[in-house]
């Protein structure tokens, strides 16, 4: 069977060398706060750390205090050169705190290889995830964990920042033997890279007595493995690889996203391919589910931080345009739940190569608090016999152009309405469920979208409502009041006054997308987004070349003669 991990590698870089005691009292020692010591009382940390090591004769001491949210890989770098600019001799950084626990390893590891000694504070769910990416991206690093959480009282940090005085010093300062048992990772998820020869091991245990592959046993060893997502799964041999290709013109060696995830590993045509044999793809259904990848490898979407975090939403993918009936996806009765096979093999198929290439493994490197069936699969498109109005795909490129519209988001929220009879009425309904305080759009203006059943959206069009109006109405009403987002939610974000002391959940009308879906009834539904540095994305179905796909016919390959 193929190795539905890519070409996973494990990165072993070499430990900057420490200096002894006396030249690292000697030195200056960098503290970094990328502001997630804003949080509760974890602002007491490295005042308790500095205060300890100035005991032990080390008093020299630079600060930098910067977020390192959403940041790039290339942003990444730029920082550790700055910091190896400084001349320190060793580094203490902090906190690898939830989200940013990724950029945070990534940060240390950076600065090992400068030469700069580093200690990563990390806390929480946080330590588990830089565990994982650490693994993945070093083997070894020092990583000093905090079982501490925002409401730690402040005495309790106090006192593990003492107790942890000593074990920081020794990560500093250890050598040899020493430093590597101080920096051993303890991960249990891929002992071993991936093969060169792109396969799996084989395992006797994978046949049954008559030689054929038994499925038992294939998903038995994937779940010790940690591939998949939980399901039974159609197992990734060569033969349907190949089968997958029918429709797929592109070179199985092309990368659609690189350097996310806990392992790194580029996600190429050829994964994505082998998550569609897994999911229960059709061929014809590959050119839909690579646009979908395309649109959250782009830097908009923020998938650097959201492939794990502790938000409880998935990848929604939603396709509009002649290729979406093509293939066979739904956009009428039923379009977000179980019976259409396109909704949901493309669907799971994104967020089977996410686990299985950037091995974002639930449980494992994975901060969803709760996650949800958002996560396993998340698809629907938009049928354009339903719609009073112009479909997203005619709007943004044309009558015969399909596209994809990717967002990282809550599961549907729902907009239910049997008794408006006038457009005022429903309005209403709909302002009211563009927000709550438990969601994330009341703290960080985003996109939404508006899924209307084809009963509400002739109402409103009665009305005289189009597309535009929506927007602007949604946009300019539905806000929360300054008062009561402070001290709740998000922290460490910064809000924006409407001039009468709201902030908006939209940034402007175009935020909002409305799609017209479902079948006749009052369960309208309202999609709500993660929001934090990511945006939705429309991205068109193309060819090779580069040009707009007019038919799913246009991928077909021609068949190489035996």
């Amino acid at each position: 069977m193929l190795d539905p991990r890519g070409e996973l590698a494990l990165a072993r870089p070499m430990l900057a060398r420490r200096p002894d005691a006396a030249a690292l009292a000697a030195g200056t020692v960098l503290f970094y706060d990328n502001t997630k010591l804003d949080v509760g009382h974890f602002g007491g940390l490295l005042p308790a750390l500095k205060a300890g090591l100035s005991a032990r004769g080390i008093t020299r001491f630079v600060d930098e205090r910067l977020t390192i949210r959403g940041t790039s890989g290339q942003d990444i770098d730029a920082l550790a050169r700055r910091f190896h600019a400084l001349g320190v001799s060793a580094a203490v950084i902090a906190l690898a705190d939830m989200g940013v626990s990724p950029a945070m390893v990534a940060l240390t590891v950076a600065m090992e290889c400068l030469g700069i000694p580093t200690v990563c504070l990390t806390a929480g769910p946080g330590s588990r995830l830089a565990r994982a990416h650490a693994h993945y991206r070093a083997g070894q690093l020092c990583l000093l964990p905090y079982d501490i959480h925002p409401g730690t009282a402040a005495q309790t940090i106090l006192h593990l920042a003492q107790d942890s005085v000593a074990p920081l010093v020794a990560m500093l300062t250890a050598q040899g033997d020493e430093l590597q048992a101080l920096a051993t990772v303890d991960y249990d998820v891929d002992a071993q890279p991936a093969r060169a020869d792109g396969l799996l091991p084989r395992d006797p245990q994978d046949l049954s007595g008559s030689g054929e592959l038994d499925l038992d046993a294939v998903l038995a060893r994937f779940e010790r493995l940690h591939l998949g997502d939980g399901l039974p799964f159609v197992p990734p041999t060569p033969a349907r690889y190949e089968a997958m290709r029918a429709y797929c013109p592109f070179d199985p060696q092309e990368v659609i996203l690189r350097d996310i995830g806990p392992s790194g590993t580029p996600l190429r045509v050829r994964e994505a391919l082998i998550a569609a044999v897994m999911a229960g793809c059709r061929p014809a259904m590959v050119p839909i589910l690579l646009t979908a990848l395309r649109a959250i490898a782009r830097p908009a979407y923020g998938l650097r931080q959201a492939i794990t975090t502790s938000f409880s939403g998935g990848h929604f993918v939603l396709a509009s345009g002649p290729m979406a009936q093509q293939v066979g996806l739904n956009g009428g009765q039923g379009c977000l739940g179980p019976g259409f096979r396109a909704n949901a093999a493309i669907g799971r198929a994104v967020n089977l190569a996410l686990i299985n290439v950037c091995r974002s493994v639930p449980g494992k490197a994975d901060l969803a608090c709760l996650s949800s069936p958002a996560e396993t699969g998340y698809c629907m498109a938009e049928d354009p016999t339903l719609s009073p109005w112009p479909t997203m795909s005619q709007e943004r490129f044309g009558a015969d152009a399909t596209c994809v519209m990717t967002l990282k988001a809550e599961p549907p929220h729902a907009v239910m309405d049997f008794a408006s009879d006038n457009a005022a009425g429903l309005i209403g309904t709909i302002l009211d469920a563009c927000t709550t305080l438990g969601s994330n759009n009341a703290y960080v203006p985003g996109c939404l979208v508006l899924v209307l059943t084809p009963d509400h959206a002739s109402l409103l069009a009665d009305a005289g409502y189009d597309k535009a109006r929506l927007r602007r109405e949604i946009h300019e009403s539905v806000k929360n009041p300054l008062a009561r987002l402070r001290g709740r939610g998000i922290v460490g974000v910064t809000f924006s006054d409407d001039g009468q002391g709201n902030q908006r959940v939209t940034r402007s009308p175009d935020d909002v997308e409305v799609v017209v879906a479902g079948g006749k009834g009052g369960h309208s539904a309202v999609i709500l987004p993660w929001s934090l540095h990511a945006d939705p994305i429309h991205e068109l179905v193309r060819l090779p070349d580069g040009q707009p796909a007019r038919g799913v016919e246009a991928f077909r390959r021609a068949q190489t003669p035996a």
